[in-house]
Formats: C-alpha cells, sequence, structure tokens
C-alpha cells in the first residue's frame, strides 16, 4: 500500500487559538473539486476598467452555485452564532473559503471563549 505524504502542522504550538486577535481562515473543498462556483472566463464582469490593475478578486468575482450561495449565506452566521466573533471580509472560491474572522473575547470569560478550530468545525458541519 502506497504511503500517503505527512501534513505539516498548520497551527502554532502553544498558541491559544481563542484569544483576541483577527484569524487567516482557508477551508478547502474535499479533493478540490469546484462545489461552490466558477470563474467566467472571458466574461464581461472579469476584464478590468479602464485604470483598474486586475489583482485577485476585484478582477473576477466568481459565479457561485447553489451550494455557494448556501456557504456564502453560512459565512454570515458566524457572527450570529458567536456573539464576539466578526467576519471582516470573505471570498467564496470555486473550490475553496478565505475569510478573516476578528475575535473580541473581552466578556470577563476566557475560558468560555471558541477555540478557531471549534468555530470552523461547528461551521462546516
Amino acid at each position: 500500500m502506497k504511503e500517503l505524504p505527512k501534513r505539516k502542522p498548520n497551527r502554532l504550538q502553544g498558541y491559544d487559538y481563542s484569544q483576541n486577535g483577527a484569524y487567516f481562515i482557508t477551508v478547502c473543498t474535499k479533493g478540490r473539486s469546484e462545489l461552490f462556483g466558477e470563474i467566467p472566463v472571458g466574461a464581461a464582469s472579469c476584464r478590468p476598467q479602464f485604470g483598474e490593475i486586475p489583482v485577485g478578486a476585484a478582477s473576477c468575482r466568481p459565479r457561485l452555485t447553489d451550494l455557494g450561495e448556501i456557504v456564502e449565506t453560512e459565512i454570515s452566521s458566524l457572527s450570529k452564532t458567536y456573539a464576539n466573533v466578526t467576519v471582516d471580509c470573505h471570498i467564496v472560491m470555486p473550490n475553496h473559503v478565505h475569510m478573516i474572522i476578528i475575535a473580541n473575547n473581552d466578556n470577563g470569560r476566557q475560558n468560555a471563549a471558541p477555540t478557531v478550530s471549534r468555530m470552523m468545525n461547528q461551521w462546516k458541519r
């Protein structure tokens, strides 16, 4: 049986991920399947206007599928589920999602603050 490559750890050892701060999150689909949408190649929405520099999502927004629309809606529910969490910005791409979440757990109950891992596990479910 072929041995799969070992994954690199993607978390900082000893760091408390329930601390206040901004966290950059990327969530990928299994097998990088394009479940959330497609990039409309050659569409007018992908052509920069005069003087604009075509960089990142500003140059072309993906056309979302129904599943992509659900993901978009569920991203906004993070702030409703966790009162001390704000989604600063996000983008749903065809096979992954990027978001910056800001945790502000200044309620005096640091032990009860959710970790980023717990929030993402619940969000993915």
